[in-house]
Order: C-alpha cells, then sequence, then structure tokens
C-alpha cells in the first residue's frame, strides 16, 4: 500500500510539474488575444515600427536585437567551453576535475544581476574605452557586443557541465579500440570521442542557446535599451526579455499593450521550449545509444 501511494503521489507530481508548461503557455496566449486580434502576426513580427501611443507594436527590432546578442554571445562560448568539456572528460586528473567541476556549477549559481553589475564594472568601460578605439568606431560601450559577452560568461558553464557528461558517456572500449589502433590521445579525442559524443554536444550549445535566448537582467543592463535595429556588434539592441522587464509593471492599465506584451513572453517560451526539446531528443538519443544498448 505505501509503494501504491508513494508512486501515484510521485506520478502526479510529475504530470502536474508537466502541465505547468501547458498552462503558462495557455495564460500567455488567452492574454495575446487581442494583439493577435487586432493585428497581424506577419505585421506583428516583421514590422519595425513600435509606436504603443499609436497602436503599432513591430517586434522586429526586438526579435533582431534577440538574435544578434544570442548568436554573439554562442559565437563566443561554444569553443571555449567544448575545449574545457575535454579538458575535463579526458585529459584532467580526478583531483584538478574536482577542484574545477564545483567553481563551475558556482558560475551557473551566480544571480544574473551580479553579472550585469560585474558588466557595468568592466565590460561596458572596456568596449568604450579601448575595443571601439581599435576598430575606430565611437559608442557608449552598451552594445550587443557587452551583451553578448556577458551572457557567454553566463551560458559557458551549462555547455561544459553537459558537454562532459556526455563525453563521459562513451564507453571505455571506444577508447581503447582507438588506442590499440595506434591513434595518439588527441587523435582518439577528434575522431572517436567527439564524432560519437557529436549529437549530445549539440544538445549542450542548444541548451546554452536556451538559457541565452531567455535571459534578461544582465543583458538588460549592458545592451542599451534603443529599439533600432542593430547592423553591428557595436550598436545598441533591445532584446525582448528586456522590453518586457522594462515596461510590464507600468503599461498593465493599456489593454494593447499589456496584450502585445504577453504575446512577446509567449515567443520566448515557444522558441526555449522549441529548443529544450531538441535538446532533450538528442541526449535521449546518446542515452539509448550507450546506457540502454
Amino acid at each position: 500500500m505505501k509503494d501504491l501511494i508513494a508512486s501515484k503521489l510521485m506520478l502526479s507530481t510529475t504530470i502536474l510539474s508537466g502541465l505547468l508548461v501547458i498552462a503558462i503557455a495557455f495564460v500567455l496566449l488567452q492574454k495575446s488575444t487581442l494583439i493577435l486580434t487586432t493585428h497581424s502576426l506577419s505585421e506583428l513580427l516583421f514590422s519595425d515600427s513600435w509606436h504603443p501611443s499609436k497602436n503599432e507594436f513591430g517586434f522586429y527590432p526586438f526579435i533582431v536585437g534577440t538574435l544578434w546578442v544570442t548568436g554573439l554571445a554562442m559565437a563566443i562560448s561554444t569553443a571555449p567551453s567544448l575545449l574545457m568539456s575535454i579538458y575535463l572528460a579526458e585529459y584532467a586528473s580526478t583531483r584538478l576535475r574536482a577542484i574545477v567541476k564545483p567553481m563551475v556549477d558556482l558560475l551557473a549559481g551566480i544571480p544574473s544581476v551580479v553579472y550585469g553589475l560585474w558588466a557595468l564594472l568592466l565590460i561596458v568601460p572596456l568596449i568604450r574605452d579601448q575595443v571601439a578605439a581599435l576598430v575606430g568606431v565611437t559608442t557608449t560601450g552598451y552594445t550587443v557586443l557587452a551583451g553578448g559577452m556577458v551572457l557567454a560568461v553566463m551560458v559557458t558553464p551549462i555547455t561544459i557541465s553537459i558537454s562532459e557528461e556526455v563525453l563521459r558517456a562513451v564507453p571505455l572500449p571506444i577508447r581503447e579500440a582507438s588506442m590499440a589502433l595506434g591513434a595518439t590521445r588527441w587523435q582518439t579525442v577528434k575522431h572517436a570521442i567527439i564524432r560519437s559524443a557529436f549529437p549530445g554536444i549539440i544538445a549542450a550549445v542548444i541548451l546554452g542557446f536556451g538559457r541565452a535566448f531567455g535571459e534578461t537582467m544582465a543583458v538588460l543592463m549592458v545592451v542599451g535599451n534603443v529599439p533600432i535595429i542593430p547592423v553591428s556588434a557595436f550598436d545598441p539592441a533591445y532584446p525582448i526579455p528586456a522590453l518586457i522587464a522594462n515596461n510590464y509593471g507600468e503599461m498593465m492599465s493599456i489593454p494593447s499593450y499589456d496584450s502585445a506584451l504577453m504575446l512577446a513572453a509567449l515567443l520566448l517560451l515557444l522558441v526555449v521550449l522549441l529548443f529544450s526539446i531538441m535538446a532533450a531528443a538528442l541526449l535521449a538519443g546518446i542515452k539509448r545509444r550507450y546506457v540502454v544498448g
């Protein structure tokens, strides 16, 4: 009886946690109905006119700004994260791994506002006074590049942790077979281990992308928050999470504005959910290949 009660309780809790995502999406969709009935979806997604006082809600500058910051962050963080995960999984001693792993996990737990303050004090002045001068541009430092750099630091621990676990999940016989054929350690890592773990590594990058796409506070503090379409890394931008965080509280009394922000939140949820499902499918394939098989 105790086993039955415990199993039913855990099943109910599991189902409830899954239904929460559906409930959140349903509420956001319901709140977005007003703006969807008064504006076409193509107009909302591809118009660059954002004038709420004129009932114009073009999300295109915010979508482009989000993609710029997120894409730059992943471009900066992916290669170093992969190299660090390879070292921890294949080269580091047990003692060194025991020291470094908790530090990486600690980076993942630091509040985003702390990263934002760090970026304000270090990255923004660095871009304004040093980097911009090197390329011959003038900027305040509150740019896409600043947002991408702080975001790269924030997503690196996630990518490292998942990539390292995937690499270590590759069975030992694959390593031994490669070494027995005369391959060096690096050749074994490059041609046997990485190739076998490649779907899981892609899943780690996708999960990092999902985290970066929805990050709010740190990016909000350094990216400039100007509703324009950025054309370079030294332009300011206005990502969707920053738009919601900056405007939602004071705009709840304006129905169309409130509905537009709810639609922005729904778009964020759908994108992050899509990438999470893709990553979960890739990781499940790795488990079936090595654990079950």
